[in-house]
Parts: C-alpha cells; sequence; structure tokens
C-alpha cells in the first residue's frame, strides 16, 4: 500500500469541530508538516479550539472565506500548499430549513471556489473532501448491511443535498481535470469542543443547568456516533494512506436511538429521564437511520478505539470543565435553532478578530493582513491511476500489463475467477482500483473450434463471469474496460465484401456461424444495459511479436494455405495504448475497436514476404474446402472504425499501421 507524505497542508473550517480535532492532532504527530488554518470564524468556530497547535512553529491561522477565490489562490501559491483537507461547511439540519441559501453558498459555492483554485495553480496533490453520512439518505431499519461508498446518494434535506452537490463537483474535477480528491463521508461525531447546537453537547449543558432535554418527534430515530480522536485518527489514515479517486465511509456499526443517548446523559448526570426528557415537534424531514459499511477505511488499518461510555464521560467531563467556552449559547439550546451569527468572545488572546483575512502565525507576535494576489496559471494535475487487469495468463492481458509498467502506471492482477463473484469482490477491496480491464474469457485450446464441444465452459467465462465482473463494477462506481469482438458480424448484402460499407456500433450482429461468437454476441447485448461498461470490439488480433502464436500473422504465415479475403484488424501494438487513453477518459459504450480500413490475407503475405522473408511462399483455397478442415465457419466482415477514427484522429490505416509498428521494426536487412 503505497504511503503519501505531503508538506504543506491546507485545513478549512479548522477552528470548527471535527477540524480543529484534525488539525491538533497532526501538529502533535508530524512536526515537519506546515498547516495552514483557513477559517472565517462562523458562529459555531472558535479559535480557543486551536489552542493546542497555537505555540508550534509549523502552525498558521488565516481569517477569510473559502468563498474568496482570491484569497484562497493567494494562500495556495504563498504556502506552497500542496495537499487540502476541506472541512468548512454548515453543517447543522435545522439551520438548513431556515436558511438552506447559506448551506448553498457556503458547502457548494465555496467547495467550487477550492477546486478551481487547486486547477489554476496546478500544485495540489490530495484534496481531501470532507462529506456526511446524510447523503445517503435514510437507511432501511431491517437493513444488516450499511451504505458502501458506491451506494446511490439520496439526500433528504437542505443540508444533505448541498454535501452532495458539492461531491458531484468534486468528483467532476477530478474527473475532468485530474484532481487528486478523495471523499469521505462520516457518522455523526461528538466529544469536547462542540458547539452546542449539536445533539450531545446541547444535553449535557441542558442537564447541567437542570433543563428538560428536547427530542424531535418519538425519539426512535437511529444514529451512529463516534467520537472526536477517533475521527481525527481516520483522517490521519486517509491522509497517507487513501487512494486517490475513492471515497471513504467513516462510521461505526455501534447505533443508538435518539431517546437512548438522553437516557445516557440522564444518567451521567442522576437526573431521571421521565421527568427531565421532553418530546417536541420534529423536524420537517428527520431521516430515521443512518448505517455506513467502513469496511473500506478498516482495510486501510483503521478501527474504532473509544467506546461510547468513555467517549461519552470524557465529553460530559469536558463541558463541565468548561462551561463558558462558548459564551452565551442559549439560542443553539433551543428544540428548533436557527442560524445564530454570535460575535466576540471566542479568540485567541490579543488576536484581532475585526480583520476580514489576517494571520496568527507562532513566528511572530502581531497579527499582519494578507494581500491577496492576481491568480496563476499552471498545468492540472495528471490522475492518479491504478489498474484491476483480469486475463493474467493471456496474450492482451500481458501486454496490458507490459505497458502499465512501462507508462508508471500502478496495476495488478486480479487473482479471482470471473464466475466467483466473492473472489471478485476480495480483489477490488484489496487492490481498490480505479479502473478494471477484463481480457479474461475462452477464444478455444488452439482456436474457436474447441468451443464446439465445450459449450458450459464457454458460456461460464464469456457471458456469466464478464456479466458477473460488470455487475461488481457497477456496485462499486468502477469503469470497466472489455475487449470483445468484433466476429460478430459477416459480410451481407448491406455490408458487401469490398465495398468499403463496414458494420457500425449499433448494428445488430449478424453471425452465428460458431459458438464462441454466439456467447460474445450474447453477452455484448446484455452489457448494454451497464453503463460502466466500454466495449472494445478487437479482430483478428496482430502484434510486433512474430513469434507469438496468436498473433494472426504467426498463425496465417505457418499455414500451408489461407483464404484471401479483406477483413478489418486490431494492431494491438496502436491500439492497446489508446485502450489506457480510453480508461482515462472514462469512455463507455460499445467501440469498433481496429484499425480504419480492410487488409486481406494476401496482402499480409505479400508484407511479410518483402519486409521478412523473400523467399516465403503460400497458396490460397476456397471457404468451400476452409470449410473442409474446420469445425466452425470464421467471421469475416468490415468494422467501421469512424468512431473510434474521430476519438483519435492519429489513428492509422490498417496497412499504414502494419507497416509501422509491425513489419518496419522486424525488416530483415
Amino acid at each position: 500500500m503505497a504511503s503519501y507524505t505531503p508538506k504543506n497542508i491546507l485545513i478549512t473550517g479548522a477552528a470548527g469541530f471535527i477540524a480543529s480535532h484534525v488539525c491538533n492532532r497532526l501538529i502533535r504527530n508530524y512536526p515537519d508538516y506546515k498547516i495552514v488554518v483557513l477559517d472565517k470564524l462562523d458562529y459555531c468556530s472558535n479559535l480557543k479550539n486551536l489552542l493546542p497547535s497555537k505555540s508550534s512553529p509549523n502552525f498558521k491561522f488565516v481569517k477569510g472565506d473559502i468563498g474568496s477565490a482570491d484569497l484562497v489562490n493567494f494562500l495556495l501559491i504563498t504556502e506552497s500548499i500542496d495537499t487540502i483537507m476541506h472541512f468548512a461547511a454548515q453543517t447543522h439540519v435545522d439551520n438548513s430549513f431556515g436558511n438552506s441559501f447559506e448551506f448553498t453558498k457556503n458547502n457548494i459555492y465555496g467547495t467550487h471556489v477550492l477546486l478551481e483554485a487547486c486547477k489554476v495553480t496546478g500544485q495540489i496533490r490530495r484534496f481531501i473532501h470532507v462529506s456526511t453520512d446524510e447523503v445517503y439518505g435514510e437507511t432501511d431499519e431491517d437493513a444488516v448491511v450499511g451504505n458502501h461508498e458506491a451506494s446511490q446518494l439520496l439526500p433528504t434535506n437542505p443540508y444533505s443535498a448541498t454535501k452532495a452537490g458539492a461531491e458531484m463537483l468534486v468528483m467532476a474535477y477530478g474527473r475532468s481535470y485530474g484532481l487528486p480528491v478523495i471523499t469521505t463521508r462520516g457518522n455523526n461525531v461528538y466529544g469536547p469542543n462542540q458547539f452546542p447546537e449539536k445533539l450531545i453537547p446541547k444535553f449535557i449543558l441542558l442537564a447541567m443547568r437542570g433543563l428538560p432535554l428536547p427530542i424531535h418527534g418519538d425519539g426512535a430515530n437511529v444514529r451512529s456516533y463516534l467520537y472526536c480522536e477517533d475521527v481525527a485518527e481516520a483522517f490521519e489514515c486517509i491522509l497517507h494512506k487513501g487512494e486517490v479517486g475513492h471515497v471513504y465511509n467513516i462510521g461505526t456499526k455501534k447505533e443508538r436511538r435518539v431517546i437512548d443517548v438522553a437516557k445516557d446523559v440522564c444518567k451521567l448526570f442522576s437526573r431521571d429521564p421521565e421527568t427531565i426528557i421532553k418530546f417536541v415537534e420534529n423536524r420537517p424531514f428527520n431521516d430515521q437511520r443512518y448505517f455506513l459499511d467502513d469496511q473500506k477505511l478498516t482495510n486501510l488499518g483503521w478501527s474504532e478505539r473509544t467506546t461510547w461510555e468513555e467517549g461519552l464521560r470524557k465529553t460530559m467531563e469536558w463541558y463541565t470543565q468548561n462551561p463558558d467556552w462558548w459564551g452565551d449559547v442559549s439560542g443553539a439550546l433551543l428544540p428548533h435553532p436557527r442560524m445564530l451569527m454570535m460575535p466576540g468572545g471566542r479568540h485567541f488572546d490579543g488576536s484581532d478578530e475585526s480583520k476580514s483575512a489576517s494571520v496568527v502565525s507562532a513566528n511572530s507576535n502581531q497579527t499582519r493582513m494578507v494581500v491577496p494576489t492576481s491568480k496563476s496559471t499552471g498545468t492540472p494535475q495528471k490522475p492518479s491511476l491504478k489498474f484491476l487487469i483480469y486475463g493474467r495468463t493471456g496474450w492482451i492481458g500481458g501486454l496490458l500489463g507490459n505497458l502499465c509498467e512501462k507508462q508508471g502506471i500502478p496495476f495488478e492482477y486480479g487473482k479471482g475467477r470471473l464466475e466467483d463473484r466473492s473472489s471478485l469482490i476480495a480483489d477490488i477491496q484489496n487492490i481498490r482500483p480505479t479502473h478494471v480491464f477484463n481480457s479474461a474469457g475462452v477464444t478455444g485450446r488452439p482456436n474457436v473450434d474447441w468451443c464446439e464441444s465445450h459449450k458450459t465452459e464457454t458460456i461460464r467465462a464469456n457471458v456469466a463471469g464478464t456479466l458477473t465482473l460488470a455487475d461488481i463494477c457497477r456496485e462499486h462506481g468502477l469503469l470497466m474496460m472489455n475487449f470483445a469482438t468484433g466476429c460478430i458480424f459477416e459480410y451481407d448484402a448491406g455490408h458487401p465484401e469490398g465495398s468499403g460499407i463496414g458494420f457500425k456500433e449499433e448494428d445488430k450482429p449478424n453471425f452465428t456461424g460458431s459458438f464462441y461468437s454466439k456467447t460474445k454476441a450474447m453477452v455484448e447485448e446484455l452489457l448494454k444495459e451497464y453503463d460502466n461498461v466500454c466495449t472494445l470490439r478487437v479482430r483478428m488480433p496482430i502484434s510486433s511479436d512474430l513469434n507469438n502464436p496468436r498473433n494472426f500473422i504467426t498463425k496465417i504465415s505457418r499455414y500451408n494455405k489461407v483464404v484471401n479475403i479483406p477483413n478489418s484488424m486490431t494492431v494491438l501494438d496502436e491500439l492497446l495504448p489508446i485502450s489506457i487513453e480510453m480508461a482515462k477518459r472514462n469512455l463507455r459504450g460499445i467501440w469498433n475497436f481496429t484499425n480504419p480500413g480492410v487488409v486481406s490475407h494476401n496482402e499480409i503475405l505479400e508484407m511479410y514476404k518483402s519486409y521478412i522473408d523473400p523467399a516465403f511462399k503460400w497458396a490460397n483455397f476456397t471457404l468451400e474446402e476452409q470449410a473442409k478442415v474446420i469445425v466452425a465457419p470464421r467471421s469475416n466482415n468490415e468494422l467501421d472504425a469512424s468512431k473510434l477514427k474521430n476519438e483519435f484522429p492519429e489513428l492509422l490505416s490498417i496497412k499504414d499501421s502494419l507497416i509501422k509498428y509491425v513489419f518496419e521494426p522486424n525488416k530483415k536487412t
């Protein structure tokens, strides 16, 4: 597992609750990291949350808004920021019902400003976007498996909708501009320093004052709670071990009803829950349950350490020792608080909160103004990739691995068999790829005639296995590059031999002469229902390795007799690198994956004679004569490669590609 080491980290919203614990932890554990905090000190922020970091030489605080593009650009450039941990957000659901536009401004627009600054400066190596479990919407009450990272997003309130919208922007910048993004979705967090609009600190402060504990509805809503230091450790783990392009749930399987949380707080303060708990009007919509599958994060080495009883006790002790930490919070303790702007009383001694953009640094005893500069241009980051390849022992699978090594793309071969769903899931969970390449399947031993007498095995690999892999990839939000075949067509009245009219991607297969082709046509049709699949129709593959027995040129050069029919063909030396580029572009659908034009057997062998063996001789025979020595008929056709040519204008015609990639490199002098 590759480890990432940042140098200069910008943490947004770090005067708030969760981010302050993350900041203090990183300052404490990594003195070589420079931590720059950007926070506008909204009502739920408090500079005292950062007191443990104040005296550290590697800490700097900047008061400012993430919505200020000039300020964000200035900080990224002047502080040489290479890593962003984006926590800043409006997060209280009740507030979102009363002032939803503020949530759109902060959570969506603010995130967009950050992303655009990252694109412009071109220097960010990690962008960790902090989201919420609420983007998944409600979990079924009887569900035994939590939402995994590829689950559908179904937000139910304005707050979670803005967080889902921000996630879409983050994902888009990752895909469009190669920004190295990671997204986290977390359960409820509790602990010291939390602003008391949230459930647990609100209950504690109310219980301290002998006031009723208000519960929305009947209190049967279920939530999962994680202690703040455990969550800070999770972010430490994701920062160093998280895979770019991935989402990580930060969760716990220990759930509690809101009514049970209230009773536990009552128990700590020796209060009678029957008299102190008060049921109030419910929210406009109150999700019944959030439940996460955190296995992916657990695989990185993180685990929850603090028990509920221990965490709640620590939290209670902190609030009883710091009752005035937040000043006057009477408005936050209401059953249904709205947007609270609570000025003053939350700053370091001697600091000046009246400045809209100021810096507090351990290297200086005075506050100095930040002067934003103009934007800078830069080159967008290249995307970080990791391929999972099936078909290790196959020709194309082996060549793909060689290409990845040459291009410096991390990859691993799948260990699971395509028809074994559990083994495929294990591969994806262990390897955590960004893309999956499937070049596995049955073509026959030594040729497609084998499939005629091994139909069950052919179906199992070519149909069931391929569909299983596609389905699992979709569940995990992965694009599958599927190497298929163009041997599902034959020349007909609408596409006569020599006419130059090729079969297009949308044409219906018309060749059923071999069982192999039947299975490939069948699975191609079924794969149309999967929008995460890119199907590449390969035909009569050729490579520069003329000793490989699977190479079409090697085959026909060893035959006593050959037919002479023009066909579309695939020069792998040119087209396999294009398949990698197609994965980077996240292209989908069906593609005729051949070089433009056709070439006949005789034309290839003439080139072979000219470049390789001047003494080479061969003889032709007819299709009727060929039929006497093979079991299943063979497909002959021309595929229209204009779609691929339009996407990759540099793609050579089949004859030019054969000369450049095959015959010139092997030319005998």
